[in-house]
């Protein structure tokens, strides 16, 4: 009797402690929101002329508000923190040391961590003015389309109205918007197969004016191309939310000329056989050299040299190189097709461009 007393006893304290070591219902949902994963919903950086020790390096990222944002870029030796400068707005300048081994297309990745949780997101553009996207020179498939651009025109640009976007094209790429006045870019998401979506929220210190130009990027793989708005982002009375493509009935949005033509060097990389065969030579070349420890000395200095010089001589050997074809489009978009010989192309060439392939268009 006593046993079960006892018992009882235990299990009515054990049910008046539970409020205070199980949460709320209230706290728990709480616990839920703030666990949500952050976002990222933009990333950019002021490109440079000449990546040298020295030059700064301007990053921007914007997205969830009170986290803590960090840069890793390929070939520097360290990492860059980024501090909020308003909420979700971060940014940071890296200074390049003469340590560093950066070039133009070093890959760039962002971490925004809020709470628990962290996203990511790689930097599409390149470190220095004129190199551009990051494109691969043995890129294959076929080069993505951007069928149409729309956005719903508002009365008012002020800070705090939205703006909202939409882009059909290719399907499951990465799309992103760069606005006049806007710093940074702006990531948008497919909402359905081919449709790339995304309202942005006007802060006070944009400087977005009516006919500010709006350039959607689409990149599926490694291919990049890009389409310019042609319309007015604010209304005039009724919004209209006509899409570009119904403006521009007269345009050939596959018809251009060549922009630019850049050869891109592509260096191989030496193997072992040319290492063996160089080390090979200098250590004979060393053996003449001295007598005992100091023949020996020389004879592993010939080999070692032997096989550098191997090696660059045979990375030299398997150099080749691509060519990359730029194309204006009268659309104001660009294309860039890749060949792995000269295409024999020049700029100012009128040129078609259908399903990637180039054609030239009297």
């Amino acid at each position: 009797m006593k046993l079960t007393q006892k018992f009882l006893s235990g299990v009515i304290a054990f049910s008046a402690l539970l409020p205070l070591i199980m949460p709320s219902q209230a706290y728990a949902q709480q616990y839920r929101t703030t666990q949500d994963t952050p976002r990222i919903d933009g990333f950019n950086v002021k490109e440079v002329n000449r990546l040298r020790p020295g030059v700064e390096l301007e990053f921007g990222l914007y997205g969830s508000p009170g986290g803590q944002a960090t840069l890793r870029i390929a070939g520097a030796t360290h990492n860059l923190v980024l501090v909020e400068v308003e909420p979700g707005q971060y940014e940071g300048t890296y200074t390049i040391s003469s340590r560093d081994r950066l070039d133009a297309r070093s890959p760039v990745t962002a971490n925004l961590r809020v709470g628990y949780q962290v996203t990511s997101a790689v930097l599409n553009e390149s470190l220095q003015i004129g190199v551009g996207y990051h494109a691969s020179t043995t890129a294959s498939g076929p080069q993505p389309r951007i069928e149409r651009m729309m956005v719903e025109p508002i009365a008012d640009l002020r800070g705090g109205n939205d703006l909202r976007f939409v882009v059909n094209g290719t399907p499951g790429g990465k799309m992103d918007l760069a606005i006049n006045g806007v710093k940074g870019k702006i990531f948008l998401s497919e909402v359905r197969e081919g449709e790339y979506a995304t309202t942005y929220t006007i802060r006070n210190r944009d400087r977005i004016t009516s006919s500010s130009a709006v350039t959607a990027n689409l990149r599926v793989g490694e291919r990049v191309t890009s389409a310019i708005l042609g319309r007015s982002l604010q209304a005039a009375g009724v919004v209209n939310t006509t899409p570009v493509a119904t403006r521009e009935v007269r345009i050939c949005n596959s018809c251009g000329i060549v922009e630019a033509v850049n050869p891109i060097e592509v260096r191989g990389e030496g193997n072992y056989l040319g290492s063996i065969g160089g080390g090979v030579v200098g250590a004979l070349l060393g053996s003449q050299v001295g007598g005992g420890n100091g023949r020996t000395a020389a004879e592993i200095a010939g080999a070692v040299g032997g096989a550098y010089a191997g090696r660059e001589i045979e990375r030299n050997s398997r150099k080749t190189i691509h060519y990359e074809v730029r194309i204006l489009l009268q659309n104001g978009a660009r294309q860039t097709i890749t060949f792995a010989n000269d295409p024999g192309y020049r700029v100012g060439e009128k040129v078609q461009v259908m399903d990637g392939v180039i054609s030239r268009n009297p």
